[in-house]
């Protein structure tokens, strides 16, 4: 399992627990780490019902999710899809076709330039899979993939390059960008970076194709203290806007959520009255304050 604080969360309208499920079996295992529930004896923003679950937290392919039940707010869109990168091209055909039951395929199972057998899948709750063989993988790998297009259309490398400096320990892997003849010159075709850990990919796209970065597929940042909330909030939201409860919008329109590590065990916790404090507490809050949360939860 790659370890890294950068956990993807993906909002779903009551499906969280359905797709929990459907991935497990979809990727062959995994686990489910964490259910998180409303709270029973007070309304929610979301408007889905009191107790009902919140969030479930899992892992596949040593990927970290987190599925929210969100209510009909967002609908996700291709903007932020998942590269699965796979050893073998039956593993690659298998998770395809896990994938695409209910789903449709956005580029169909074949061989391509990058890949000997790749496919880009979206599967039956909107996410976007791109699925593909990759020489010396020797086990499933996920990477979050930021298509930017539309009026974020060439700052692809921008925004790489401005997540490297915000994450200690982060890198660019390579960029490979588009000639004259293929596209728009200079912009990104594909580029690889970690940040802390975790691999990730970017592209730009000239294509009009009527979505843009949203709230549905959103990256949370997992901090170790209110240091490390308190600088990431800052800097992410640098010409973006801050929101509710630890979520903010940098200037490229990619959503972050920036939060204690501590919180998904305070918000699943088998104690009902200090998780309902700890929610509680953190509706009131734009910028996430650890030590008030920490309060809520012991009742102080």
């Amino acid at each position: 399992m790659i370890h890294s604080p950068i956990v993807p969360c993906i909002w779903l309208d009551d499906q969280a627990e359905a797709a929990a499920d459907a991935y497990l079996a979809a990727f062959g295992g995994g686990s489910i780490d964490a259910v998180a529930h409303y709270p029973g004896s007070t309304p929610n923003p979301s408007g889905r019902p009191p107790g009902s679950v919140v969030t479930v937290d899992l892992t596949v392919a040593g990927q970290r999710f987190t599925l929210l039940n969100g209510g009909p707010a967002f609908t996700i869109n291709p903007s932020i899809s998942f590269f699965v990168f796979l050893p073998t091209a039956a593993e690659v055909d298998d998770l395809f076709h896990a994938l695409a039951d209910g789903g449709a395929a956005l580029m169909p199972l074949d061989a391509y330039a990058w890949s000997e057998r790749y496919a880009w899948v979206q599967d039956r709750y909107g996410v976007s899979w791109q699925v593909m063989v990759a020489p010396g993988v020797e086990r499933a790998t996920v990477a979050p993939c930021l298509m930017f297009t539309g009026a974020q259309h060439g700052r692809a490398r921008e925004a790489i390059d401005a997540y490297v400096a915000a994450f200690p320990g982060s890198r660019v892997g390579f960029v490979d960008t588009y000639d004259s003849t293929e596209g728009p010159e200079g912009t990104v075709k594909h580029g690889r970076f970690a940040l802390a850990g975790r691999p990730m990919a970017a592209m730009d796209s000239a294509y009009e194709h009527g979505f843009a970065f949203n709230e549905a597929v959103s990256l949370q940042v997992m901090c170790a203290d209110q240091d490390e909330v308190d600088r990431l909030w800052t800097t992410l939201a640098e010409g973006g806007e801050h929101g509710p409860c630890g979520w903010l919008k940098d200037r490229f329109g990619v959503s972050w959520q920036v939060v204690p590590e501590a919180l998904a065990g305070w918000l699943s916790s088998g104690d009902v009255a200090a998780r309902e404090r700890t929610f509680a507490a953190m509706l009131e809050m734009g910028k996430l304050d650890v030590e008030g949360l920490r309060r809520a939860y012991g009742g102080g």
